[in-house]
């Protein structure tokens, strides 16, 4: 038996949209990038309002371990992938450490974080 470790590096990618779209375009980018994801559906439920989407989840996997800032830069990657293929204006994702919010709808370009 082997046992290998790795910093653990938990990463959460969440959005909007059809899950089943989510789930054929991590297909493809696993397929292409060499990863492994779990998508789930979630309830996105806030102020006066709910939307349907999923949430994407991957792990600092031991038999090919990355570095956080690595992890990170997948997660944005696949982020952005998903936007186009579920036809969404935003997403987040949420590290051990951070939480990072991506749109590209035009009103949200004015918005100064503080």
């Amino acid at each position: 038996m082997k046992i290998v470790k790795a910093a653990s590096w938990p990463v959460n990618i969440y959005m909007a949209g059809s899950r089943i779209e989510a789930v054929k375009c991590c297909k493809e980018y696993c397929d292409k990038v060499g990863l492994c994801v779990r998508v789930y559906k979630s309830s996105y439920i806030y102020t006066n309002g709910s939307e349907e989407g999923f949430t994407v989840s991957f792990i600092n996997y031991p038999r090919f371990p990355k570095t956080s800032m690595e992890l990170e830069s997948i997660a944005i990657r696949l982020g952005k992938e998903l936007l186009t293929a579920c036809e969404q204006e935003s997403f987040s994702i949420e590290t051990p450490d951070t939480t990072i919010w991506y749109s590209i709808r035009e009103e949200d370009h004015r918005f100064v974080s503080r």
